[in-house]
């Protein structure tokens, strides 16, 4: 049984050996050992790429999902986390995805005898989005060493920003941030966009997430595209080889202009497909001994 709760407990070895397994799965390797193991995916937080992925990832393997809905269960009663996860334990199923707006909610977890897989766990953590957004980069770069890239946006309140500043530096990419000034929480060094656009071999944007952090940024989104966005213009500037990456979903028309979502540079739809082969390989890791 191996969780995933977060790449700072992995290893470069342990990363690279799931990126090279995601890569094989889109190559077309088959693997059928998951055929009808049970799987429960309980996300507390809405999620449609994340959620959606990883149920396409179960049917390729030949696993049974079940998709717990919060707020027709037990939970509105006060059940705990720790006794709804236990309860399905003891019905039988094999492994569990969650995604929860408590920071580390899987500390929690430890009398759990069956794998668990994070899909999310509020500002902190997102595995399998780090892995998805690496293998793009590998893909495209064939190595990760040396590379440059420019987070843009909400960092402060980015699980997906944190985990990949943390893995991304530890691969040996250089890591910068950038953004509106309220968010920008120390984790890297900051880089003024315009220098960014014409330096980076990456830039990764965030959205801005009104529904975290309680507020709207004090600006409008045209103002924002202009200041921190990406627009064609912007684009024009980046080098040859750069390549433009989101988490998604995405506000059109404030992290990026319309144009620039599916230009020429734009790799976005790629991270999406990449989520079930990553995925794929996340399960298949969850069961080997």
């Amino acid at each position: 049984m191996k969780n995933l709760f977060a790449l700072s407990e992995l290893s470069a070895v342990d990363i690279n050996n799931i990126l090279d397994e995601a890569i094989s799965f889109k190559n077309g390797k088959e693997f059928r050992e998951l055929q009808g193991k049970t799987v429960v995916n309980l996300f507390f937080e809405n999620s449609t790429r994340t959620h959606y992925s990883f149920i396409a990832a179960q049917h390729n393997l030949g696993m049974i999902d079940t998709n717990f809905n919060a707020s027709a269960s037990s939970i509105k009663k006060g059940e705990s986390l720790y006794d709804t996860i236990k309860t399905f334990e003891s019905l039988g199923f094999d492994a569990f995805v969650i995604r929860h707006p408590q920071n580390n909610y899987f500390k929690d977890l430890k009398g759990i005898n069956v794998p668990v897989m994070n899909g999310g766990d509020g500002t902190g953590n997102h595995p399998t989005q780090s892995l998805l957004d690496l293998m793009t980069i590998k893909e495209e770069f064939g190595d990760l060493k040396g590379l440059k890239i420019t987070i843009i946006g909400d960092i402060r309140h980015s699980r997906v920003a944190h985990t990949n500043i943390q893995v991304m530096k530890r691969l040996g990419i250089e890591v910068y941030i950038s953004g509106p000034k309220e968010f920008d929480d120390g984790s890297a060094e900051y880089i003024d966009v315009e220098k960014a656009v014409k330096e980076m071999d990456i830039i990764m944007l965030l959205r801005v997430q009104y529904e975290r952090h309680g507020y709207e940024i004090q600006m409008s989104k045209s103002d924002y595209l202009l200041k921190y966005g990406l627009n064609m213009e912007r684009v024009k500037k980046m080098k040859p080889s750069a390549i433009i990456m989101h988490p998604a979903p995405f506000n059109r028309n404030t992290e990026l202009s319309d144009e620039v979502v599916e230009c020429k540079k734009s790799r976005i739809f790629k991270q999406m497909a990449n989520g079930v082969f990553v995925r794929m390989a996340v399960l298949k890791r969850a069961f080997e001994v």
